[in-house]
């Protein structure tokens, strides 16, 4: 009687339930989630084309699920071979203790402690002396917390008045700006390198906390729309714009120190250097780990640079005959394999942190401007980090402070 791994308990599971096709050398097995297929070769070294194959270049469930499959039709008769009974070790589900206490008072006190947080950022910022006629214009400090306190909030602008009219009881703003104010303040393209160094001032009570990064990017949609005519099938396609967001996160809190917002459709290699640059300026960086889209010697060589060890997935095709630490870090893939991917998991608190913003404030953006959408996007980020280091002050007794040095940002309205 023999013990079987988790991944070949799910091969069982696969070869039992699903259908699983024979081409040539190639089989053909369905995905349990229902997106597609994977094709999995058994003849000479075992390969698929599911990622987790890819990534750890070792037998996948779906190679199990062919192998049992291939173990059943071994009767010329058609008959069904019953193979022995297997003890099926069933490993415990890790468990995480949650301080329900510190998480019960972050929840209940969030939105007050928001905008208390908020407002000791945004006090720091200037607004120009401009001479002109008219009413005076609105205080930048203002109209940035207002623009980001109507993000956090989720709802319209118009809606969101009433929240305005509190903050100013409050103290948090000086007067309450007309609904359209907030609105002209997103379609500021000078307010974005403010919500910049906004988002790294907020990241910052927490360097002491974080040295391992994760790295990853993902999309937000749009209410834009791009059409075209497809003179290939005659007819005309539609497809909703998108922003896609780079982001470098610790993977203790999920806090976000870097971000980067450019092209959808370019290389994500170019993104990561300014990254990891950026969060080692404040930060103390003993490892990074990124999928293989960020794979490449300039990206290992930049992490190398900043005291880290990088850990990123390796494509298919990859070799290691490059030199400098990728060389180094492909061959530590290659022999310590195990202890590779045990510190490139860590990888997946990126797509946590990605989670967990688009779950609070939303997957989608409501502005329609280019401008717009990068700067909606940036208050996003701006408010899952002031959300975090709530959560972190009542676990770790942190007590936010930040720096008061950067006064003179400011921009021409």
């Amino acid at each position: 009687m023999n013990i079987m791994g988790l991944r070949e308990q799910r091969g069982v599971v696969i070869a039992a339930t699903a259908k699983i096709r024979r081409y040539g050398e190639r089989w053909m097995v369905p995905s349990q989630s229902g997106n597609g297929v994977y094709m999995v070769r058994i003849a000479g070294e075992h390969q698929c084309s599911c990622p987790d194959w890819e990534t750890r270049r070792e037998d996948c469930k779906h190679v199990f699920a062919v192998m049992y499959v291939m173990r059943r039709e071994e009767n010329a008769d058609g008959s069904m071979t019953v193979t022995e009974g297997i003890a099926v070790a069933v490993e415990p589900r890790p468990t995480y203790p949650q301080a329900w206490t510190a998480y019960n008072t972050a929840q209940t006190s969030e939105k007050e402690q928001f905008q208390t947080l908020l407002f000791d950022l945004c006090r720091n910022i200037r607004t120009p002396q401009v001479k002109r006629n008219g009413r005076p214009s609105l205080p930048l400090s203002d109209a940035i917390f207002s623009a980001t306190f109507k993000v956090y909030s989720t709802v319209s602008a118009r809606r969101f008045m009433t929240d305005l009219r509190e903050a100013q009881a409050k103290g948090f703003i000086a007067k309450t700006p007309h609904f359209n104010s907030i609105s002209n303040c997103l379609e500021n393209p000078d307010v974005t390198p403010i919500l910049r160094w906004l988002i790294t001032q907020s990241s910052l009570p927490l360097s002491g906390v974080e040295t391992d990064f994760a790295v990853d990017s993902s999309g937000f949609m749009t209410s834009r729309f791009s059409r075209w005519f497809d003179h290939k099938y005659g007819v005309e396609k539609m497809k909703a714009d998108w922003v896609k967001v780079h982001l470098m996160c610790g993977i203790k809190t999920n806090i976000v120190t870097a971000v980067e917002i450019g092209d959808k459709h370019a290389s994500d290699v170019k993104f990561f250097p300014p990254m990891v640059e950026a969060t080692a300026s404040h930060f103390q960086i003993a490892e990074v780990s990124a999928d293989a889209a960020y794979g490449s010697r300039a990206t290992t060589d930049c992490v190398h640079a900043a005291g880290g060890t990088p850990f990123i997935s390796f494509r298919r095709n990859a070799t290691g005959g490059v030199g400098g630490t990728f060389e180094q870090m492909f061959h530590y893939f290659m022999f310590r394999k195990q202890d590779f991917l045990a510190h490139y998991h860590k990888r997946s608190n990126v797509e946590s942190t990605f989670s967990m913003m688009k779950r609070k404030f939303g997957d989608s953006i409501r502005s329609k401007t280019d401008v717009a959408m990068v700067n909606e996007t940036l208050c996003k980020i701006l408010c899952h980090n002031l959300v975090v280091l709530i959560h972190e002050m009542f676990e770790l007794g942190i007590e936010p402070m930040f720096r008061q040095s950067q006064a003179e940002l400011s921009v021409n309205n």
